[in-house]
């Protein structure tokens, strides 16, 4: 299998939170994480980085692999999702907000999301020694069409040299936060350095896809195993392209 190819989003991976909790459905619940690795890999799928997914996306190589990604940086990413991964021998993106107000998502409290600690630079040292990847996701979680252009490259380039001066290694994909950009921001993190950016589109990537506007398979709460299966290895988000 070469195309399409599904880029999974997720956010974090703790406990589930209570009934009417705003953005519940961005909590997956370590248990479900892990089902959900362990069926890919049942399957005879790879879940890969975005950096190891480039050569997939340039048609350089072809095989059985799914894109996985969490947005935001959480610690729980490491905390619960890390060991799920490297029991299965997957790697994974983790876009990071690399200067965040106070070291959790203060960018979600007027929506009344719960606080949640983000990686510290230690923790992001620990995600990269582990054999995963960081991505950028601006400086301080930014909505970017807000930003004049000065301020929106500084949010991506410099958290793109922020990430590097941290952990040592090229930082060489980029995530829109809230999925929103314009034109100009594409054409920024291009001239960023960055390989790929991913989106909140809905969808598989196909061959003719901009590497700078990837959809993405958001993966819920609610989703349970058989609708994990068809949103990422069927037609269900295909539709929706």
């Amino acid at each position: 299998m070469t195309w399409p190819i599904p880029i999974l989003m997720y956010h974090q991976i703790d406990a589930s939170p209570p009934k009417g909790t705003p953005l519940r459905g961005l909590t997956v619940t370590p248990q479900r994480f892990a089902r959900q690795m362990g069926l890919l890999r049942l399957l005879g799928y790879r879940g890969v980085s975005m950096s190891e997914l480039e050569p997939y996306l340039l048609g350089e190589l072809s095989g059985k692999v799914v894109g996985i990604t969490f947005d935001d940086g959480y610690q729980n990413n490491l905390e619960h999702a890390l060991p799920v991964l490297q029991r299965n021998g997957f790697s994974a993106t983790c876009y990071a907000v690399s200067d965040p107000f106070e070291g959790r998502n203060a960018w979600d409290d007027a929506i009344g999301v719960p606080s949640k600690r983000l990686l510290t630079p230690a923790q992001m040292r620990e995600w990269v020694q582990a054999g995963m990847d960081l991505g950028a996701h601006t400086r301080h979680h930014a909505d970017l069409t807000t930003l004049e252009r000065a301020q929106a490259w500084d949010e991506m380039a410099g958290c793109k040299q922020a990430l590097q001066d941290i952990t040592g290694h090229e930082v060489r994909h980029f995530c829109y936060p809230y999925g929103r950009y314009t034109a100009e921001h594409v054409a920024m993190a291009k001239e960023a350095g960055f390989i790929t950016s991913t989106t909140t589109r809905r969808g598989r990537a196909l061959p003719n896809d901009d590497r700078f506007e990837l959809p993405r398979v958001l993966i819920a709460h609610s989703n349970h195993l058989m609708l994990f299966w068809a949103k990422t290895l069927h037609t269900y988000e295909d539709r929706y392209r």
